[in-house]
């Protein structure tokens, strides 16, 4: 069954010519979001041409940060589950640029406690349905759940209608279709959902690299 997850893994074996870098002068620390741009081909297109992001930039993934002692990990769903990946790992990923963001300082300690919800959820299968409140994840589910759970069961980020259609158009992108034919389910066009371009434009929020 071909899945999102299948594409990530083929694209962790290409080699990179080069490797994204956290810019100088920014130190992670726990609860930060790192936006990247994959190019896990034609699905992760689709997802950028209908979702919009902080300075018109595309964005298919994004990682919350784990800082613990010395080491620095992002919690993230990709591949088969939700996942503690190493900094470096993250980042050979892809050599486009990232994008760093943080919560406004008033809502630091909410994302610390997202990011214990966010570590509890180790091993939950990922959602290649892309469907919400399935008992699996994707990368902006997560968050969103993480942080949502923090702050006592009330959204803060939010969920908005999913499309799978080419803009302008009423058509799906071919791919989609593919990809839920091979599911066996319905394309689940309108039913609310999370992008990492959604989040990066969130208000509460502040990009340390714009």
């Amino acid at each position: 069954m071909e899945k999102v997850a299948v594409l990530f893994i083929i694209f962790l074996l290409v080699s990179q010519i080069s490797i994204a870098q956290i810019p100088t002068g920014i130190k992670l620390k726990t609860g930060d979001f790192i936006f990247q741009d994959l190019d896990c081909g034609p699905l992760c297109d689709a997802i950028e041409q209908v979702t919009t992001s902080f300075g018109g930039r595309h964005f298919s993934h994004i990682g919350l940060v784990y800082v613990q002692n010395d080491s620095t990990y992002i919690i993230e769903a990709i591949g088969k589950e939700v996942q503690l990946t190493p900094l470096k790992t993250f980042l050979k990923r892809t050599p486009n640029p990232m994008l760093v963001g943080r919560v406004k300082k008033q809502y630091d300690a909410l994302a610390k406690t997202a990011v214990k919800y966010a570590l509890e959820e180790k091993g939950v299968p990922y959602d290649d349905e892309f469907i919400y409140n399935n008992k699996k994840y994707y990368c902006s589910e997560l968050i969103y759940d993480a942080f949502k759970k923090a702050n006592g069961g009330t959204d803060f980020f939010t969920l908005q209608p999913m499309t799978f259609k080419q803009p302008g158009s009423a058509k799906f992108f071919p791919v989609w279709i593919q990809y839920y034919a091979k599911l066996g389910i319905p394309i689940p066009e309108a039913e609310p959902g999370i992008n990492p371009g959604g989040i990066s434009t969130s208000p509460f929020i502040e990009i340390l690299n714009p």
